[in-house]
């Protein structure tokens, strides 16, 4: 018996992570003191150097309130981003304009070194659909500008939203070229979906830039790698153009890891919780999130709805903290005993429960699940005789998946949409109930991003790609050049524009629009634009 194999064992019998294990971690953060009590704050710090080295970020947006986010830290790839164990005072402006001539509201926080001196600001009673303008001072210093956006009344059909999609910006692996385009392309919102950060020692990955220190552990590991990703340029440029729904994937954290075990043989659960604390909190750190977000020891809620008028509910979902370890020891392959056992489950039951209540409720004309792994049943070989799929992505949950199919199918679901990211590959996939079974009717699209920089720049051509298209049926589309997917969605049409940068390792990079497809409101099967 392998060891994940004994961690999961111990897991059942125990009914769940053990109280000694719930102890191991609970001691690992700080108390956090309450958020936005700034009387104790230090309110006129002074500092060696640019405190706003990790810009400005907005997010989670609604009708009529916005997260606003910084950051002091002006040395970044220290431990403490170079602050004092104080608190600071933080004043924030939020106006109709970018001139800052009609300042709408205002306020003060305190940026505590609990959570790194970082900043959430939950900003209410804004008109809906509308853009703003919003910046920060601490002592004698500014931020620079950040543009943001409500989003419509819930009882309203907009005509149209415009956004992108991207995950898998390895940092040692590509230039974050793509950001360039997807700023020209003027977008309402980004969702990331996940791999913000990856978790490898330095030099492990790529040539083209380099991680700094060893694979991260400790809290102070996490803060470093994240603040190093956010200084590029591009990134938190981009971050500043418009307001960003994220989840994470795996490398937030550990690469492949399922709930509370490792990816590596031979951890102990207890220490595996304690970094995946560190992890989970340094990401709040650096995220623009709600304070319902805040992490409490190992444990923090990440799924949650973003609602944008009657046009479209997305449910953003979490993948890895509550699903079960992946069948076959997440090696490639069929769909088996094990991949297909009922007790396999990806979101555990308690926001599947959430998720199906919330597709129920909804009365938008398009339903879409943000999420992380490939939802579409495809044989990564091609070979009818001996196929092999993921075990980490859905088909190693695959009776789960194909109750989530079931579900929407036979609740009409109004024109379902999956958007993925994870796979450093292309996909559109029409989606069955059973994708192997090509007299299923279809149910929902699924648009999968490529990475932006993971994997370096992909081939232009794929090896054997009609073997793959011919052994799946669901499979439209597959490309494994670096980029992201540009979405435009009306009350009658999805159209998924695929961005392809045809370089990421040296500057000057072109992205295009390589191949674009629609979905007509009220059937799933793709067309080509």
């Amino acid at each position: 018996m392998s060891s994940r194999q004994e961690i999961n064992k111990s897991l059942r019998y125990e009914g769940g992570i053990s109280r000694r294990w719930l102890l191991a971690y609970a001691t690992t953060l700080s108390s956090v003191p309450l958020l936005g009590r700034t009387s104790w704050a230090n309110s006129s710090p002074t500092f060696s150097s640019d405190p706003f080295t990790m810009g400005v970020a907005s997010g989670d947006p609604d009708s009529t309130s916005v997260v606003l986010w910084t950051r002091l830290a002006p040395h970044p790839l220290e431990p403490d981003g170079g602050m004092p164990n104080e608190a600071v005072q933080v004043t924030w402006e939020l106006s109709g304009d970018e001139s800052f001539q009609n300042v709408i509201a205002t306020g003060t926080t305190a940026a505590t070194a609990q959570l790194g001196h970082s900043v959430h600001v939950e900003v209410d009673g804004l008109k809906p659909d509308r853009w703003y303008w919003y910046r920060f001072h601490a002592g004698d210093a500014t931020s620079p500008v950040g543009r943001t956006r409500t989003f419509p009344l819930a009882d309203v059909l907009p005509d149209q939203l415009t956004f992108a999609v991207t995950s898998c910006q390895n940092f040692e692996q590509g230039l974050y070229t793509g950001y360039e385009q997807m700023a020209r392309d003027n977008v309402d919102l980004v969702y990331h979906l996940g791999d913000y950060i990856y978790e490898y020692e330095a030099g492990r990955n790529g040539k083209v830039r380099t991680h700094q220190g060893r694979e991260i552990q400790s809290l102070a590991d996490y803060r470093i790698r994240h603040a190093q990703y956010r200084s590029d340029p591009l990134l938190h440029g981009m971050h500043a153009l418009c307001p960003w729904i994220v989840t994470w994937d795996d490398h937030e954290t550990d690469n492949n890891y399922a709930d509370a075990i490792s990816e590596q043989e031979y951890v102990d659960p207890a220490d595996f919780l304690v970094r995946r604390a560190n992890a989970y909190q340094a990401y709040y750190e650096m995220m623009p999130l709600r304070r319902s977000c805040l992490p409490r020891g190992a444990e923090m809620q990440l799924y949650r709805r973003s609602q944008y008028g009657k046009l479209a509910d997305f449910l953003v979902l979490d993948t890895r903290q509550y699903r079960s370890d992946q069948p076959n020891g997440d090696k490639k392959s069929t769909l088996n005993a094990d991949a297909l056992a009922k007790t396999q489950s990806m979101l555990g039951s308690t926001q599947r429960n959430w998720m199906y209540q919330q597709l129920i409720s909804s009365q938008s004309t398009w339903n879409v699940l943000a999420q992380q792994v490939m939802m579409g049943l495809v044989d990564r070989k091609g070979d009818p005789t001996a196929p092999e799929y993921s075990m980490d992505q859905w088909p190693g949950y695959a009776y789960e998946r194909m109750q989530l199919m079931q579900f929407l199918a036979e609740r009409k679901i109004s024109n379902p949409v999956v958007l993925t990211g994870d796979i450093h590959t292309s996909w559109v996939n029409e989606l069955r109930v059973d994708d192997r079974r090509e007299s299923d009717p279809l149910v929902a699209t699924e648009f999968v991003a490529t990475s932006l920089t993971s994997g370096g720049n992909g081939p232009k051509e794929l090896k054997h790609l009609d073997q793959l298209l011919a052994a799946n049926q669901c499979v439209k589309y597959h490309n494994a050049e670096r980029g992201y997917i540009r979405c435009q969605v009306t009350p009658q049409t999805w159209r998924a524009d695929y961005m392809i940068t045809d370089d990421v390792l040296k500057p000057g990079g072109k992205t295009v629009a390589q191949e674009s497809f629609v979905v007509e409101s009220g059937c799933p099967a793709v067309q080509t634009a």
